[in-house]
């Protein structure tokens, strides 16, 4: 569900129309719906209810500080994977005792920066860096609370490029390792175990990899409190999928992936926590953009943007697919066109969509990708010298720049010459 809707022909977010935000705004620009993202976190909240849970918000989907505090306003704690988002959650008020680390490359200037902060733990991914966290502890006088990723070897049936919990990727401690390695853990000072970590991919449209996974974790809890280890906490990640093409058939239900962790752990008397990240924030925003030129080809039409790959790398990237649909609703009868949607980037890949059957549109049209509020803005960059756009949070009839478009000379000032350089041209 999301609150994206037509109202007296054109397209609204709640109750704003885009409409009006793009005059105002300038195109391209993210926006993203309060509303949706609070009823996408209830969803997850009401799916493990009664279980001892914390639903720990992944914010490498979107890590725009407003989302991050309608998050921490709601009680969501924040699955971090790197000093600058660790960073960047603090300002948005989560308290460290709500902040998960994860990521298979923490540095110590990350690790020092967490605990100096506070961090409700570290999800630890090789030998080597438990030894350098244990370090790092006890260079500052304190103790890590860690868990260890365990990699189950469980095949995600999702992208190659998404998926973390195969013996050939690069995440986690493999399972046939996993008691040795929490038996080093234990000898070390400097850190506390606390649980167990798994993650097995993104964009998961099936729960049977969940279950699998999900039941290889029981297994090693038991074995790991055999061994004499408090395993009090499984943190069970996150990749629930949303329906990006509202044709194909809807994924897994929050309910029903709740329904799994209940049969395969709830018994463990374990703290439950999940990092949805995609499913929150996914079908929370649109990218808006207009139409520069209907370009008619030899043998096929070009419907050109002023949204690029740069803005949203999905389709580049992963061959992802968004539905993109007329700011103006479409007049009943009209008959849609195949048309290539596409970007003005000095790229082939720049092309949102091959042969898209959409309605007659032209030269300042408004035109919305759906689903894009999750790895859009915090994936874009600023290729061929395009400004980063604009991020807009609204709430009922209210709407806020959340992140302003900079403009050429404060993008260019980034940049600096270096001393030897004389300053003049040719």
């Amino acid at each position: 569900m999301d609150h994206f809707l037509y109202r007296d022909g054109v397209l609204h977010a709640e109750d704003v129309s885009l409409r009006d935000i793009a005059a105002q705004v300038g195109t391209p620009f993210y926006v993203y719906s309060s509303a949706t993202l609070e009823r996408h976190f209830q969803v997850f909240s009401e799916a493990l209810h009664g279980l001892d849970h914390l639903i720990c918000y992944a914010m490498k989907a979107n890590g725009n500080l407003a989302v991050l505090r309608l998050m921490a306003d709601l009680g969501a704690g924040i699955d971090v994977v790197s000093g600058g988002e660790y960073a960047k959650a603090r300002a948005a008020g989560v308290p460290g005792n709500r902040i998960v680390f994860s990521g298979v490359g923490k540095t110590v200037a990350e690790m020092r920066l967490a605990l100096s902060g506070g961090i409700r733990q570290f999800n630890v991914e090789s030998e080597p860096e438990l030894l350098a966290l244990n370090a790092v502890a006890l260079d500052l006088g304190t103790v890590a609370p860690i868990t260890l990723r365990i990699n189950p070897d469980v095949d995600a049936r999702t992208h190659p490029k998404i998926a973390t919990g195969l013996s050939d990727n690069k995440f986690g401690i493999p399972m046939a390792k996993a008691r040795m390695a929490y038996g080093v853990a234990a000898g070390l000072p400097g850190l506390e175990v606390v649980g167990i970590d798994v993650h097995i991919g993104s964009q998961l449209t099936d729960l049977e990899p969940y279950r699998q996974a999900f039941a290889k974790v029981a297994d090693l809890t038991e074995a790991l409190r055999a061994d004499g280890h408090a395993i009090k906490r499984l943190d069970l990640g996150g990749g629930l999928g949303i329906p990006y093409a509202r044709s194909n058939q809807a994924p897994p239900l929050p309910t029903e992936y709740g329904a799994v962790i209940r049969e395969t752990v709830g018994h463990l008397g374990c703290e439950i926590e999940i990092e949805p990240g995609r499913l929150i924030a996914g079908n929370a925003g649109l990218l808006v953009a207009s139409t520069i030129y209907l370009k008619h080809g030899a043998e096929r039409d070009f419907l050109i943007l002023d949204a690029a790959m740069n803005d949203l790398i999905r389709p580049a990237m992963y061959e992802a697919h968004h539905d993109i649909v007329p700011v103006a609703e479409p007049v009943p009868g009209v008959e849609p066109r195949p048309v290539d949607i596409v970007g003005p980037v000095c790229e082939s890949g720049d092309t949102f969509a091959k042969q898209r059957l959409m309605p007659p549109l032209g030269a300042g049209d408004l035109v919305a990708f759906r689903s894009a509020g999750a790895y859009g803005a915090v994936m874009a960059s600023e290729y061929n010298c395009r400004p980063l756009i604009p991020e807009v949070m609204v709430k009922g009839d209210q709407f806020a720049v959340v992140r302003a478009r900079p403009t050429y000379e404060e993008m260019i000032s980034r940049d600096t010459l270096p001393p030897w350089s004389n300053g003049q041209d040719g």
